[in-house]
């Protein structure tokens, strides 16, 4: 069984081989990102510059890993906390309001359907390491992603693409010591790009 299943896996790769020229074309991209944390603030403007590099494995499929550098985070962030008064018995709320910054060096694998017309499809997971904030209370550097976005390829090779990236892990860790607590207590970041690329070596 395992020497058919062998067998089968061989004469996949060669007559996939046969049938599709294998290219790689480094790149850049880079443009305009409007970022939120949690839906507690204001949409945040900002770039994204990175580099990458487009796996052609078929006509219309690529394989793109990516680094990229994007500045995220949040303007008028509220966070909102309770406190609760001992002698009375009772609870209010205080709101303060911050402009947060979160700066991200991405690394993210970015599947590529492309179409005769020149549009094409986006999307894969990133993993994103945070190198800068003044976000409170965070105690972690690292984020899970997801990234899916559309884009159109002009004759000259430039690439316009939006893209929508929604990061999964909670940016923010909330206090809670029995005397107050946090109400925003989850706060994952959200993105929407819109930028270009250039892909060397080939339109």
């Amino acid at each position: 069984m395992k020497k058919l299943i062998l067998l089968a896996f061989v004469l996949f790769i060669g007559f996939f081989s046969s049938n599709a020229q294998v290219t790689f074309r480094p790149g850049l991209r880079g443009g305009l990102g409007l970022s939120n944390l949690g839906g507690h603030g204001d949409f945040k403007p900002d770039f994204y510059v990175g580099a990458f590099g487009q796996i052609n494995l078929t006509k219309r499929y690529s394989l793109q890993p990516e680094v990229t550098y994007s500045r995220q985070g949040a303007n008028n962030w509220e966070q909102k906390q309770v406190y609760f008064n001992n002698d009375t018995y009772e609870s209010y709320k205080i709101s303060t309001y911050k402009d947060i910054n979160i700066d991200y060096l991405s690394v993210a694998m970015i599947n590529k359907f492309s179409f005769k017309t020149g549009f094409l499809l986006e999307f894969g997971p990133t993993l994103d390491f945070i190198v800068n904030t003044n976000l409170p209370y965070s105690n972690h550097d690292v984020d899970l992603g997801w990234v899916s976005g559309v884009g159109y390829k002009l004759p000259s090779g430039l690439l316009i693409e939006a893209r929508f990236k929604a990061n999964i892990i909670n940016n923010y860790d909330s206090i809670n010591d029995g005397y107050n607590y946090d109400e925003n207590q989850y706060s994952p970041s959200i993105t929407f790009q819109l930028g270009v690329s250039y892909t060397f070596g080939g339109k």
